[in-house]
C-alpha cells in the first residue's frame, strides 16, 4: 500500500527533473550544430518543450512530464544526428 501511495504521490508533482533534462537536451543539441544539421528534431524537441512548460502552467503534470521526455528523446537524437554530420565534414 505504501509503494502504491509514493508512486501516486510522484506522478502528482511537478516534474520538475524531467524539464531540467529536456531543457539541457535541447541545449546540448543545439551546441552540437542541431540547428543546421537536425533542424526538424531540434524544432520538435523545442515544441514539446514549450508544450510541457503551458501544461505545467495548467496543473497537468502528468502530459508535461511525457511531453519533456519526449523532448529529451528528440533533442538526443538531433544531437547525435549533428555529431555524426559534424563528423563526417570533420577532415581526419
Amino acid at each position: 500500500m505504501l509503494l502504491l501511495l509514493g508512486a501516486v504521490a510522484a506522478c502528482a508533482g511537478a516534474p520538475v527533473q524531467e524539464m531540467y533534462n529536456a531543457r539541457q537536451a535541447v541545449r546540448a543539441a543545439e551546441r552540437a550544430g542541431a540547428g543546421l544539421h537536425a533542424p526538424d528534431d531540434l524544432n520538435a524537441a523545442k515544441q514539446l518543450l514549450q508544450k510541457a512548460e503551458t501544461d505545467i502552467r495548467h496543473g497537468d503534470y502528468r502530459a508535461a512530464r511525457d511531453e519533456a521526455e519526449q523532448s529529451r528523446e528528440k533533442a538526443m537524437s538531433a544531437r547525435t544526428a549533428a555529431e555524426t554530420a559534424s563528423a563526417a565534414t570533420t577532415p581526419p
